[in-house]
Parts: structure tokens; C-alpha cells; sequence
């Protein structure tokens, strides 16, 4: 292993000048510095971690909680992007991630316990069986926590334009002339709030009357439910012409459905996903696309903002623009 003594020896400068040269102390001059810098990098230093802790009183760790419900994990695609780019930006500031769970362990069977554990600085919430309670948890704690797509007064969200996507989403299908429009949500979270919201409040505006019928809750990235739904639909004694899935992944659910009915997207059916995923892309389905690298670089962002301030910071919602793309799933009539 690469040591500070070792550097020192090759740059030929002390050990102390080493150490602020790779702390970014500005008491040495940039070229020194910079000489320094790149002697680490082509000799493979990697500084200790608890050492710095020990100076810094920061772990530079921050935990990641991500329960999804469906227990899909990093499969689920839309999340393992926002990881994915979490992960990217954190480490480009200097600092590692861990994800946290509530799986029994030397930790406990808590997330307060377990971050407590990994000595993580802070914490992002991105899933959570209980988002309310497990923020109030850090919160009280005062363990500096962001979320994703759930506001609280304490702590800064991070968003995914819901509003304009569902109403972006919705006015492109009644622009293809649909009117027998019916939407399959995800189960009741914050997100899915937004999302019906959103819809009936676009179908005020169009003027689009929609039965009872042809909105139902099934689950998010749940292909089964969302199959057994869309054959409830299509029994309906008017079925719709168009159907709009909680996310692409369910989308798959309903197009196979339909396709045991005999029934093919969108000859027959016009049908419409959420997320962007690239599967989706394969066969150009009609979608909203969600920016889940700017989501995750965000909530990175937020995050170390949170921790490296302090006291003196102040909580914000970010929303991110999402894009609507549209497909070979909806057909004009």
C-alpha cells in the first residue's frame, strides 16, 4: 500500500506538505500541488478512510435506503439508474455509498441503527416501507436525510416532474383522438397522488368525462396485477381504447393480457407506459421519460450539501423535467 511517507519520498518534499497538497490546503503553491497530485495517482494511493474519519469527524459514507416494495431490487430499472447515478456523483465529490436495509444483522433490524453502524454521514431515502416515519427517525436523530418523490418540511425532496408528465402523457393520447381513456395506477404513495391528480385535473381541462370503472390502483412494477387489471377493463361492457400503465414494466403485464384475449397494441388496444426503460425503447413504446441520471446526481448533490453545512442548511424541493416520448403504441382513430 501506497503511504503519505512514500509520496513524500518520491516528490521529495515532507510529509506535512504531502498532506495538505492532497487536502487541498492552500498554503503551498498550485504547482507543488499539482506535482503531488499526480505522483498519487500514478503511484495508486488510496488515502485511509478511518483516518480521515478521525480528522474530519465525517465517515465521507452516505447511506442509501431502497426497500422497494415488489422486493424487484436492483432490477427495478428507473431505480438502478438513479443509483446508478448517485453512486457516480458522490464518488466524484469523495464519497462512497452504502446501501442501507432493515434486514436483521450485527445492526439491529432498523435503518436508524444499521446507518448508525456504516457511520454514515447522511442518509437518502429513494424507497421506504414508511417514508413519513423513517425520515422523522433521522430527522430526530439528526442525521441530515433527503428524499426521493416524498416532501417533508425538514428535508429536501428531489422530483420527477409527475404533474407535467401524466398531463403531457394524457393530452398526446386525447390528441390521437381517444376519449375512452382508462389508467392503471401504481398502490398509494406520493407519486401516485401526484399521477391521479394530475390525470383528473387534465381530463377537467379536456373536458373528458371518466368512469369510476376505468381507474384502478394495482402496483408499481408489478406485471401481474396489471395484467389481471387490464383483462377487468377489457370486460367492461364500453372497454377503453386506450390504456395508460402505472410504469413500462406493467406495461409488458397488459400487453400480454391483451394479447391472450386476442387483442394486439395498438390495432386493437392503444397503451401507454411511464419510466423510459430501455426495454420499452426496443419496441417504441409511448412514454414519459424520467432524467434519472439528473435524479440521482441531485439527490448526491442535496445530500452533501446537507451534510457539509450543517446547521445552516436549508431544506429544498427540486423538481426534475421528464419528457414525454412518443411511440408505436398509440395509434390515431
Amino acid at each position: 500500500m501506497v503511504t503519505l511517507k512514500m509520496l513524500a519520498k518520491e516528490c521529495d518534499v515532507s510529509v506535512a506538505t504531502v498532506s495538505k497538497a492532497l487536502n487541498g490546503a492552500p498554503d503551498i503553491s498550485a504547482e507543488t500541488a499539482a506535482r503531488i497530485q499526480r505522483a498519487a495517482v500514478a503511484m495508486g494511493y488510496t488515502p485511509n478512510s478511518a483516518a480521515r474519519a478521525l480528522k474530519t469527524s465525517r465517515s465521507h459514507n452516505l447511506g442509501v435506503i431502497f426497500d422497494d416494495g415488489t422486493s424487484s431490487g436492483l432490477t427495478h430499472e428507473h431505480f438502478a439508474y438513479v443509483l446508478d447515478s448517485l453512486k457516480r456523483r458522490a464518488e466524484s465529490l469523495g464519497y462512497d455509498i452504502t446501501l442501507i436495509s432493515v434486514q436483521p444483522g450485527p445492526w439491529g433490524a432498523d435503518y436508524v441503527s444499521h446507518v448508525r453502524f456504516r457511520s454514515c454521514d447522511g442518509v437518502a431515502v429513494l424507497v421506504a416501507d414508511n417514508p413519513a416515519a423513517t425520515i422523522e427517525e433521522f430527522i430526530h436523530t439528526g442525521t441530515p436525510v433527503v428524499s426521493v418523490d416524498y416532501h417533508h418540511n425538514n428535508c429536501s425532496c428531489i422530483e420527477s416532474d409527475n404533474v407535467t408528465g401524466m398531463r403531457s402523457l394524457l393530452e398526446y393520447v386525447y390528441d390521437q383522438g381517444h376519449r375512452r381513456i382508462a389508467a392503471i395506477f401504481g398502490e398509494d404513495t406520493a407519486v401516485s397522488r401526484i399521477r391521479v391528480s394530475s390525470f383528473f385535473n387534465t381530463c377537467a381541462r379536456l373536458g373528458l368525462e371518466i368512469p369510476n370503472e376505468y381507474v384502478i390502483h394495482a402496483r408499481y412494477h408489478d406485471a401481474d396485477l396489471s395484467a389481471a387489471a387490464t383483462r377487468q377493463l377489457m370486460r367492461l361492457p364500453e372497454p377503453p381504447t386506450c390504456i395508460l400503465y402505472p410504469d413500462d414494466f406493467s406495461f409488458f403485464g397488459g400487453k400480454r393480457e391483451l394479447e391472450s384475449m386476442g387483442l394486439s397494441v395498438p390495432e386493437d388496444v392503444s397503451a401507454a407506459g411511464y419510466d423510459g426503460i430501455s426495454v420499452g425503447k426496443v419496441i417504441a413504446l409511448t412514454t414519459v421519460q424520467q432524467d434519472t441520471a439528473a435524479i440521482g446526481a441531485a439527490v448526491a448533490d442535496e445530500l452533501i450539501r446537507a451534510v457539509e453545512e450543517g446547521r445552516g442548511f436549508l431544506p429544498r424541493q427540486i423538481t426534475i423535467p421528464c419528457s414525454l416520448i412518443p411511440g408505436a403504441t398509440v395509434r390515431r382513430i
